[in-house]
């Protein structure tokens, strides 16, 4: 332990970067990555207690359940909109103003009306369009701009899955004794509690000031310019689009595919959606922690390659096989998959897009909502013209083609980074990243 200690202290002297451990990280990005579980439980909640839900404002559950797409829709369009506004104000005022729309709609959400439903919806797609990047952005500008920066961002993405994980439980128990409508008054409550502590802790970096200064002088058309001007950004940003309607599209069909080959009940299939959580997040958050290491053994541009390679063959294998522990093996192996490209897409945005890297986690949020339509939508096409050999020339185009884009952000390292992120000699002697706080 001591001499990885001392390896590691040595690395900081030589690159200049300061690389604490995940612990003191998640002392400094508590209220962050608190904020970034809860922005998860209002959909949570509207997914978990459909019917009820659906009985209490008089309407039909299928009904109820396309309300979903409008939090969707409302994503895309206000993470696209506002995106260059995201590097223009701090991170924690945008993250609070988020929170707070959040806590609207929960306690809109809450009073059972159809027409408030639909406000519920709108508004917490809204909501945590503005939220996600926002916390992601702020939890990589307490800790610089190289590895340190990245692996904070990773944390919050971490945590993201853990909470999709763990948060049916987690929600569940507390229902037993106040109900759906409890539940989200509590968000409400929670929501508006991290605002007010996020308001209260707000204090800028060197590295935010600069950004801001930077962004500052763009107009709203030339900060989307100056983020397709990044070298693999907007690469990145189309493999997290693809990435995501191949994983989403794969996951609306995966109940019924486990029902359909193996007549899987719904009660052992919890543990398959348990397995498949459990690998995303055990994955994700050593993934980010793998890349972003003093001597990381692997590019991080070669490791998205790995991932995505694996997600190929996991997905096309997947739908061929006919014995149940091979399923699995490839459920949990998809899933680790998915979550290496996802921790190596936000790594590399945050590294190469610098005083944007605000404006490109919101437009990477925005495409991700796009891509749970495309993919729930595409993966219904090809199951309905050709069964699952269909779901998988569907899902394995999409990845083969997130693939192509892998490999054309290898060939593309940031310059003004040097390779993989890292801070040249010069450039380290010239600008060393701010100290944490």
């Amino acid at each position: 332990m001591s001499a990885g200690t001392a390896q590691v202290k040595r690395e900081d002297s030589e690159t200049g970067e300061r690389l604490p451990g995940d612990l003191k990280m998640t002392r400094t990005l508590w209220p962050v990555l608190l904020a970034s579980a809860v922005g998860l439980l209002p959909f949570t909640v509207f997914s978990t207690y459909l019917v009820p839900i659906a009985d209490e404002s008089g309407s039909s559950v299928a009904a109820m359940g396309g309300l979903r797409g409008l939090g969707g829709l409302a994503a895309l369009l206000v993470g696209t909109a506002l995106a260059p506004l995201i590097d223009r104000i701090p991170r924690e005022w945008a993250a609070a103003g988020g929170l707070g729309v959040l806590a609207v709609s929960a306690a809109l959400g809450a009073s059972g009306e159809y027409i408030l439903l639909v406000a519920f919806c709108l508004l917490v797609g809204a909501g945590t369009a503005v939220l996600n990047p926002a916390l992601t952005a702020a939890a990589a500008d307490r800790f610089g701009a190289g590895k340190a920066a990245s692996r904070a961002a990773t944390l919050v993405t971490a945590t993201q899955s853990m909470t999709a994980m763990l948060a049916a439980p987690v929600i569940a128990l507390p229902a037993v004794f106040w109900g759906w409508e409890g539940d989200l008054l509590s968000v409400t409550a929670v929501s508006l509690l991290l605002a007010i502590i996020l308001l209260s802790r707000r204090g800028r970096s060197g590295a935010e000031e600069e950004e801001a200064d930077t962004s500052g002088k763009l107009s709203y058309l030339a900060s989307f310019k100056a983020l397709a001007a990044v070298p693999g950004a907007v690469p990145l940003l189309l493999i997290s689009l693809l990435r995501t309607a191949v994983f989403m599209g794969y996951l609306a069909y995966l109940a019924a595919y486990y029902d359909s080959r193996f007549q899987l009940a719904p009660g052992l299939f919890s543990f398959v959606w348990t397995l498949s959580g459990a690998s995303f997040f055990v994955s994700n958050l050593l993934t980010g922690r793998l890349t972003n290491s003093a001597q990381p053994r692997v590019r991080t541009e070669h490791l998205l390659i790995l991932g995505l390679l694996a997600a190929l063959a996991s997905v096309v294998g997947f739908y061929f096989t006919h014995w149940l522990p091979a399923a699995l093996v490839l459920t949990s192996l998809h899933a680790a998959s998915h979550a290496v490209v996802a921790a190596c897409a936000v790594s590399l945005l945050v590294r190469r897009c610098g005083a944007l890297r605000g404006s490109a986690l919101s437009i990477n949020a925005a495409g991700m909502s796009l891509g749970v339509f495309l993919g729930a939508s595409l993966g219904g096409l090809g199951l309905g013209i050709a069964g699952y050999p269909g779901v998988a020339l569907v899902f394995g185009i999409l990845t083969a083609a997130a693939l192509g884009a892998g490999f054309l952000v290898s060939r593309l390292p940031y310059e003004a980074g040097g390779e993989d992120g890292e801070v040249g000699e010069e450039k380290a002697e010239s600008s060393d990243p701010p100290a944490t706080r």
